[in-house]
């Protein structure tokens, strides 16, 4: 085969592929293609492959001059967009939802401040397809500064709108605070109160969280940093019966929050609202002393149900769990030998004969410095003079908070037609699961703190933000529990536990992922961080061919066989 030119008199010249034959002695020639029409560089390699030239490796025609990672963006936004967190965001597409969409994407796949995201979202200085995908390349840190002081005027209408899925008459809400560290000094939300991040000398923020049963967060509410967990509970109850319009609803909250002042004046004047919480441990110890609570009852069952005339008309639900009471004994003698080591500490500065320490009031100061460092006054008898100190463990106080060791109490207005006794502890345990939003929130994934903004409307912004980050996270995580180290099947566990008391109860799948580190088809599994770090691998690659007459173009490199799993459970496409 070759290829011939055939001039023409008036127009261009036509190209055929021809081949050669021989028929009767003769050499003959037919047409087989008509290819005038072909690119002259399509032309000229077919040429070449004819004449048998050895060609170009394709590789050295094309060049690659960017290439941005872009799969675990595909999988967030699109998660972001199967669940419809856009549309509750604003139902119609504008500047602002797709600069929010971004920020919310971006605390997922890489959090960070606000000034470095504008930089990953740029064109030039991009870290991903995100911006490019959104279409908010050109964004800048004071428009995003723009965008979340208009999400912040629309959070009222999207809790609304999450509230309206997830929550309904008659159901379980969640409902638990936190804190986090403060960097700066001028913020007026910023006060110094109750430290749970471990950080001296630093300001602080308190926000709270309302979920429904699952865990799904329908909305978070900011509160100065020095405020107390029940005061934040009225602006809670307002918020479910006056914005989401839930006459019926049943709050859960631990013993902490729901006390008893609260429950008597806001809980109880309010028709059609109930309350699932727990007794603290010195009313505990009150319904012993009282004879409410019999000892006797653990003997053969860890669970049961008592009345009490200190609390008419509720349910009190009696539980025993007998690796909580081994885990607190052991946390109870450690902080007793910590606190003997140090009071030893002062007994022999008492004594040296140089630099002795004197004065009841210097000894009395350190010694209320290690007894409140460790909270174990109560088991101690101290004995303080002008020049010496003594101190013995308080044994009959020791034994007698040992006996409760392992037992709380459930503290719930619903009747038991309502709710039964072993849900009633599913319901409270649950609390749990907001306990792991908040470790997402803080540390794991969508890292709220360091705040550094200083008005106080921007860090309600950026904690809502954070919010909706979980919100998308928390779907993802329920679709992809079975690439991730998450049980995927939790009934099965449950199935196999003696009673609601005990610890959860892994499923086999689960412990076969755990031991193994692979799925039941063999592939590996991974955390949620990992996972997104194996999707960010896929690429989308810029590419310009260097043949002429061509245009650049872009290729997305093509997903590992788990990475297709993980987009089909996420049912989105790249």
């Amino acid at each position: 085969m070759y290829i011939a030119s055939i001039p023409n008199r008036t127009s261009p010249p036509a190209i055929l592929l021809r081949e050669g034959y021989r028929e009767g002695g003769r050499v003959k020639t037919r047409t087989l293609a008509n290819i005038t029409n072909w690119p002259p560089e399509k032309i000229e390699a077919l040429r070449q492959v004819l004449r048998g030239t050895p060609l170009v490796p394709a590789v050295s025609m094309f060049e690659i001059v960017r290439s941005l990672p872009h799969g675990h963006v595909a999988a967030v936004l699109g998660t972001v967009r199967r669940i419809g967190l856009d549309r509750a965001i604003a139902s119609r597409r504008t500047r602002e939802r797709d600069l929010v969409t971004a920020m919310v994407v971006a605390r997922i796949i890489d959090p960070c401040s606000k000034l470095a995201t504008a930089r990953g979202l740029g064109e030039e200085t991009s870290f991903s397809t995100l911006g490019e995908t959104l279409g908010v390349e050109s964004a800048g840190e004071d428009e995003l500064y723009e965008a979340m002081d208009w999400l912040l005027a629309r959070q009222p209408v999207i809790e609304k709108s999450l509230a309206t899925r997830h929550l309904s008459e008659g159901t379980l809400v969640l409902y638990d605070v936190t804190s986090t560290y403060f960097e700066g000094r001028t913020c007026p939300l910023a006060q110094y109160g109750h430290n749970r991040d471990g950080k001296e000398h630093k300001l602080q923020i308190v926000f709270g969280l309302l979920c429904n049963a699952e865990g799904c967060p329908v909305a978070v509410e900011v509160f100065d940093g020095d405020t107390g967990d029940p005061s934040t509970l009225a602006s809670q109850i307002r918020k479910v019966r006056e914005r989401f319009r839930l006459s019926r609803v049943v709050m859960v909250g631990d013993r902490g929050m729901l006390t008893d002042t609260r429950i008597r004046e806001e809980l109880k004047p309010v028709d059609g609202l109930d309350w699932i919480t727990a007794l603290r441990g010195s009313t505990i110890t009150c319904l012993v002393e009282s004879g409410d609570l019999q000892l006797s009852l653990f003997d053969e069952r860890d669970m049961a149900e008592i009345t009490s005339e200190q609390y008419p008309g509720e349910r009190l639900i009696v539980c025993k769990n007998p690796l909580l009471a081994e885990e607190r004994a052991r946390k109870r003698e450690d902080l007793l030998q910590a606190t003997e080591r140090e009071l030893q500490k002062i007994v022999e500065a008492t004594r040296r004969i140089t630099r002795r320490l004197k004065g009841a009031d210097r000894i009395g100061l350190r010694v209320g410095k290690v007894l409140g460092k460790f909270k174990m006054a109560k088991h101690f008898r101290i004995t303080i003079t002008d020049d010496s100190f003594a101190y013995e463990r308080d044994a009959a106080r020791i034994a007698q908070e040992a006996v409760l060791d392992g037992i709380y109490i459930i503290r719930t207005s619903l009747p038991s037609v309502t709710l039964n006794t072993e849900d009633t502890v599913r319901a409270y345990k649950n609390l749990s699961v907001v306990e792991r939003a908040f470790r997402s929130f803080k540390s794991l994934d969508i890292n709220v703190r360091p705040i550094h903004h200083r008005l106080a409307h921007r860090v309600r912004a950026h904690v809502f933000l954070c919010m909706l980050a979980y919100y998308v996270e928390w779907h993802m995580r329920k679709s992809l529990a079975p690439v991730l180290f998450d049980d995927d099947d939790p009934e099965a566990g449950d199935a196999v536990r003696s009673s609601r008391v005990v610890p959860a109860q892994r499923s086999k799948r689960a412990l076969r992922k755990a031991s193994t580190k692979k799925t039941d088809d063999m592939m590996p599994v991974h955390s949620f961080q990992t996972l997104l770090k194996d999707l960010a691998t896929i690429t989308k690659n810029r590419i310009i061919p260097k043949m002429k007459g061509t245009i650049p173009f872009k290729q997305i490199t093509h997903p590992t066989p788990l990475q297709q799993k993980v987009l089909h459970l996420l049912k989105v496409q790249l």
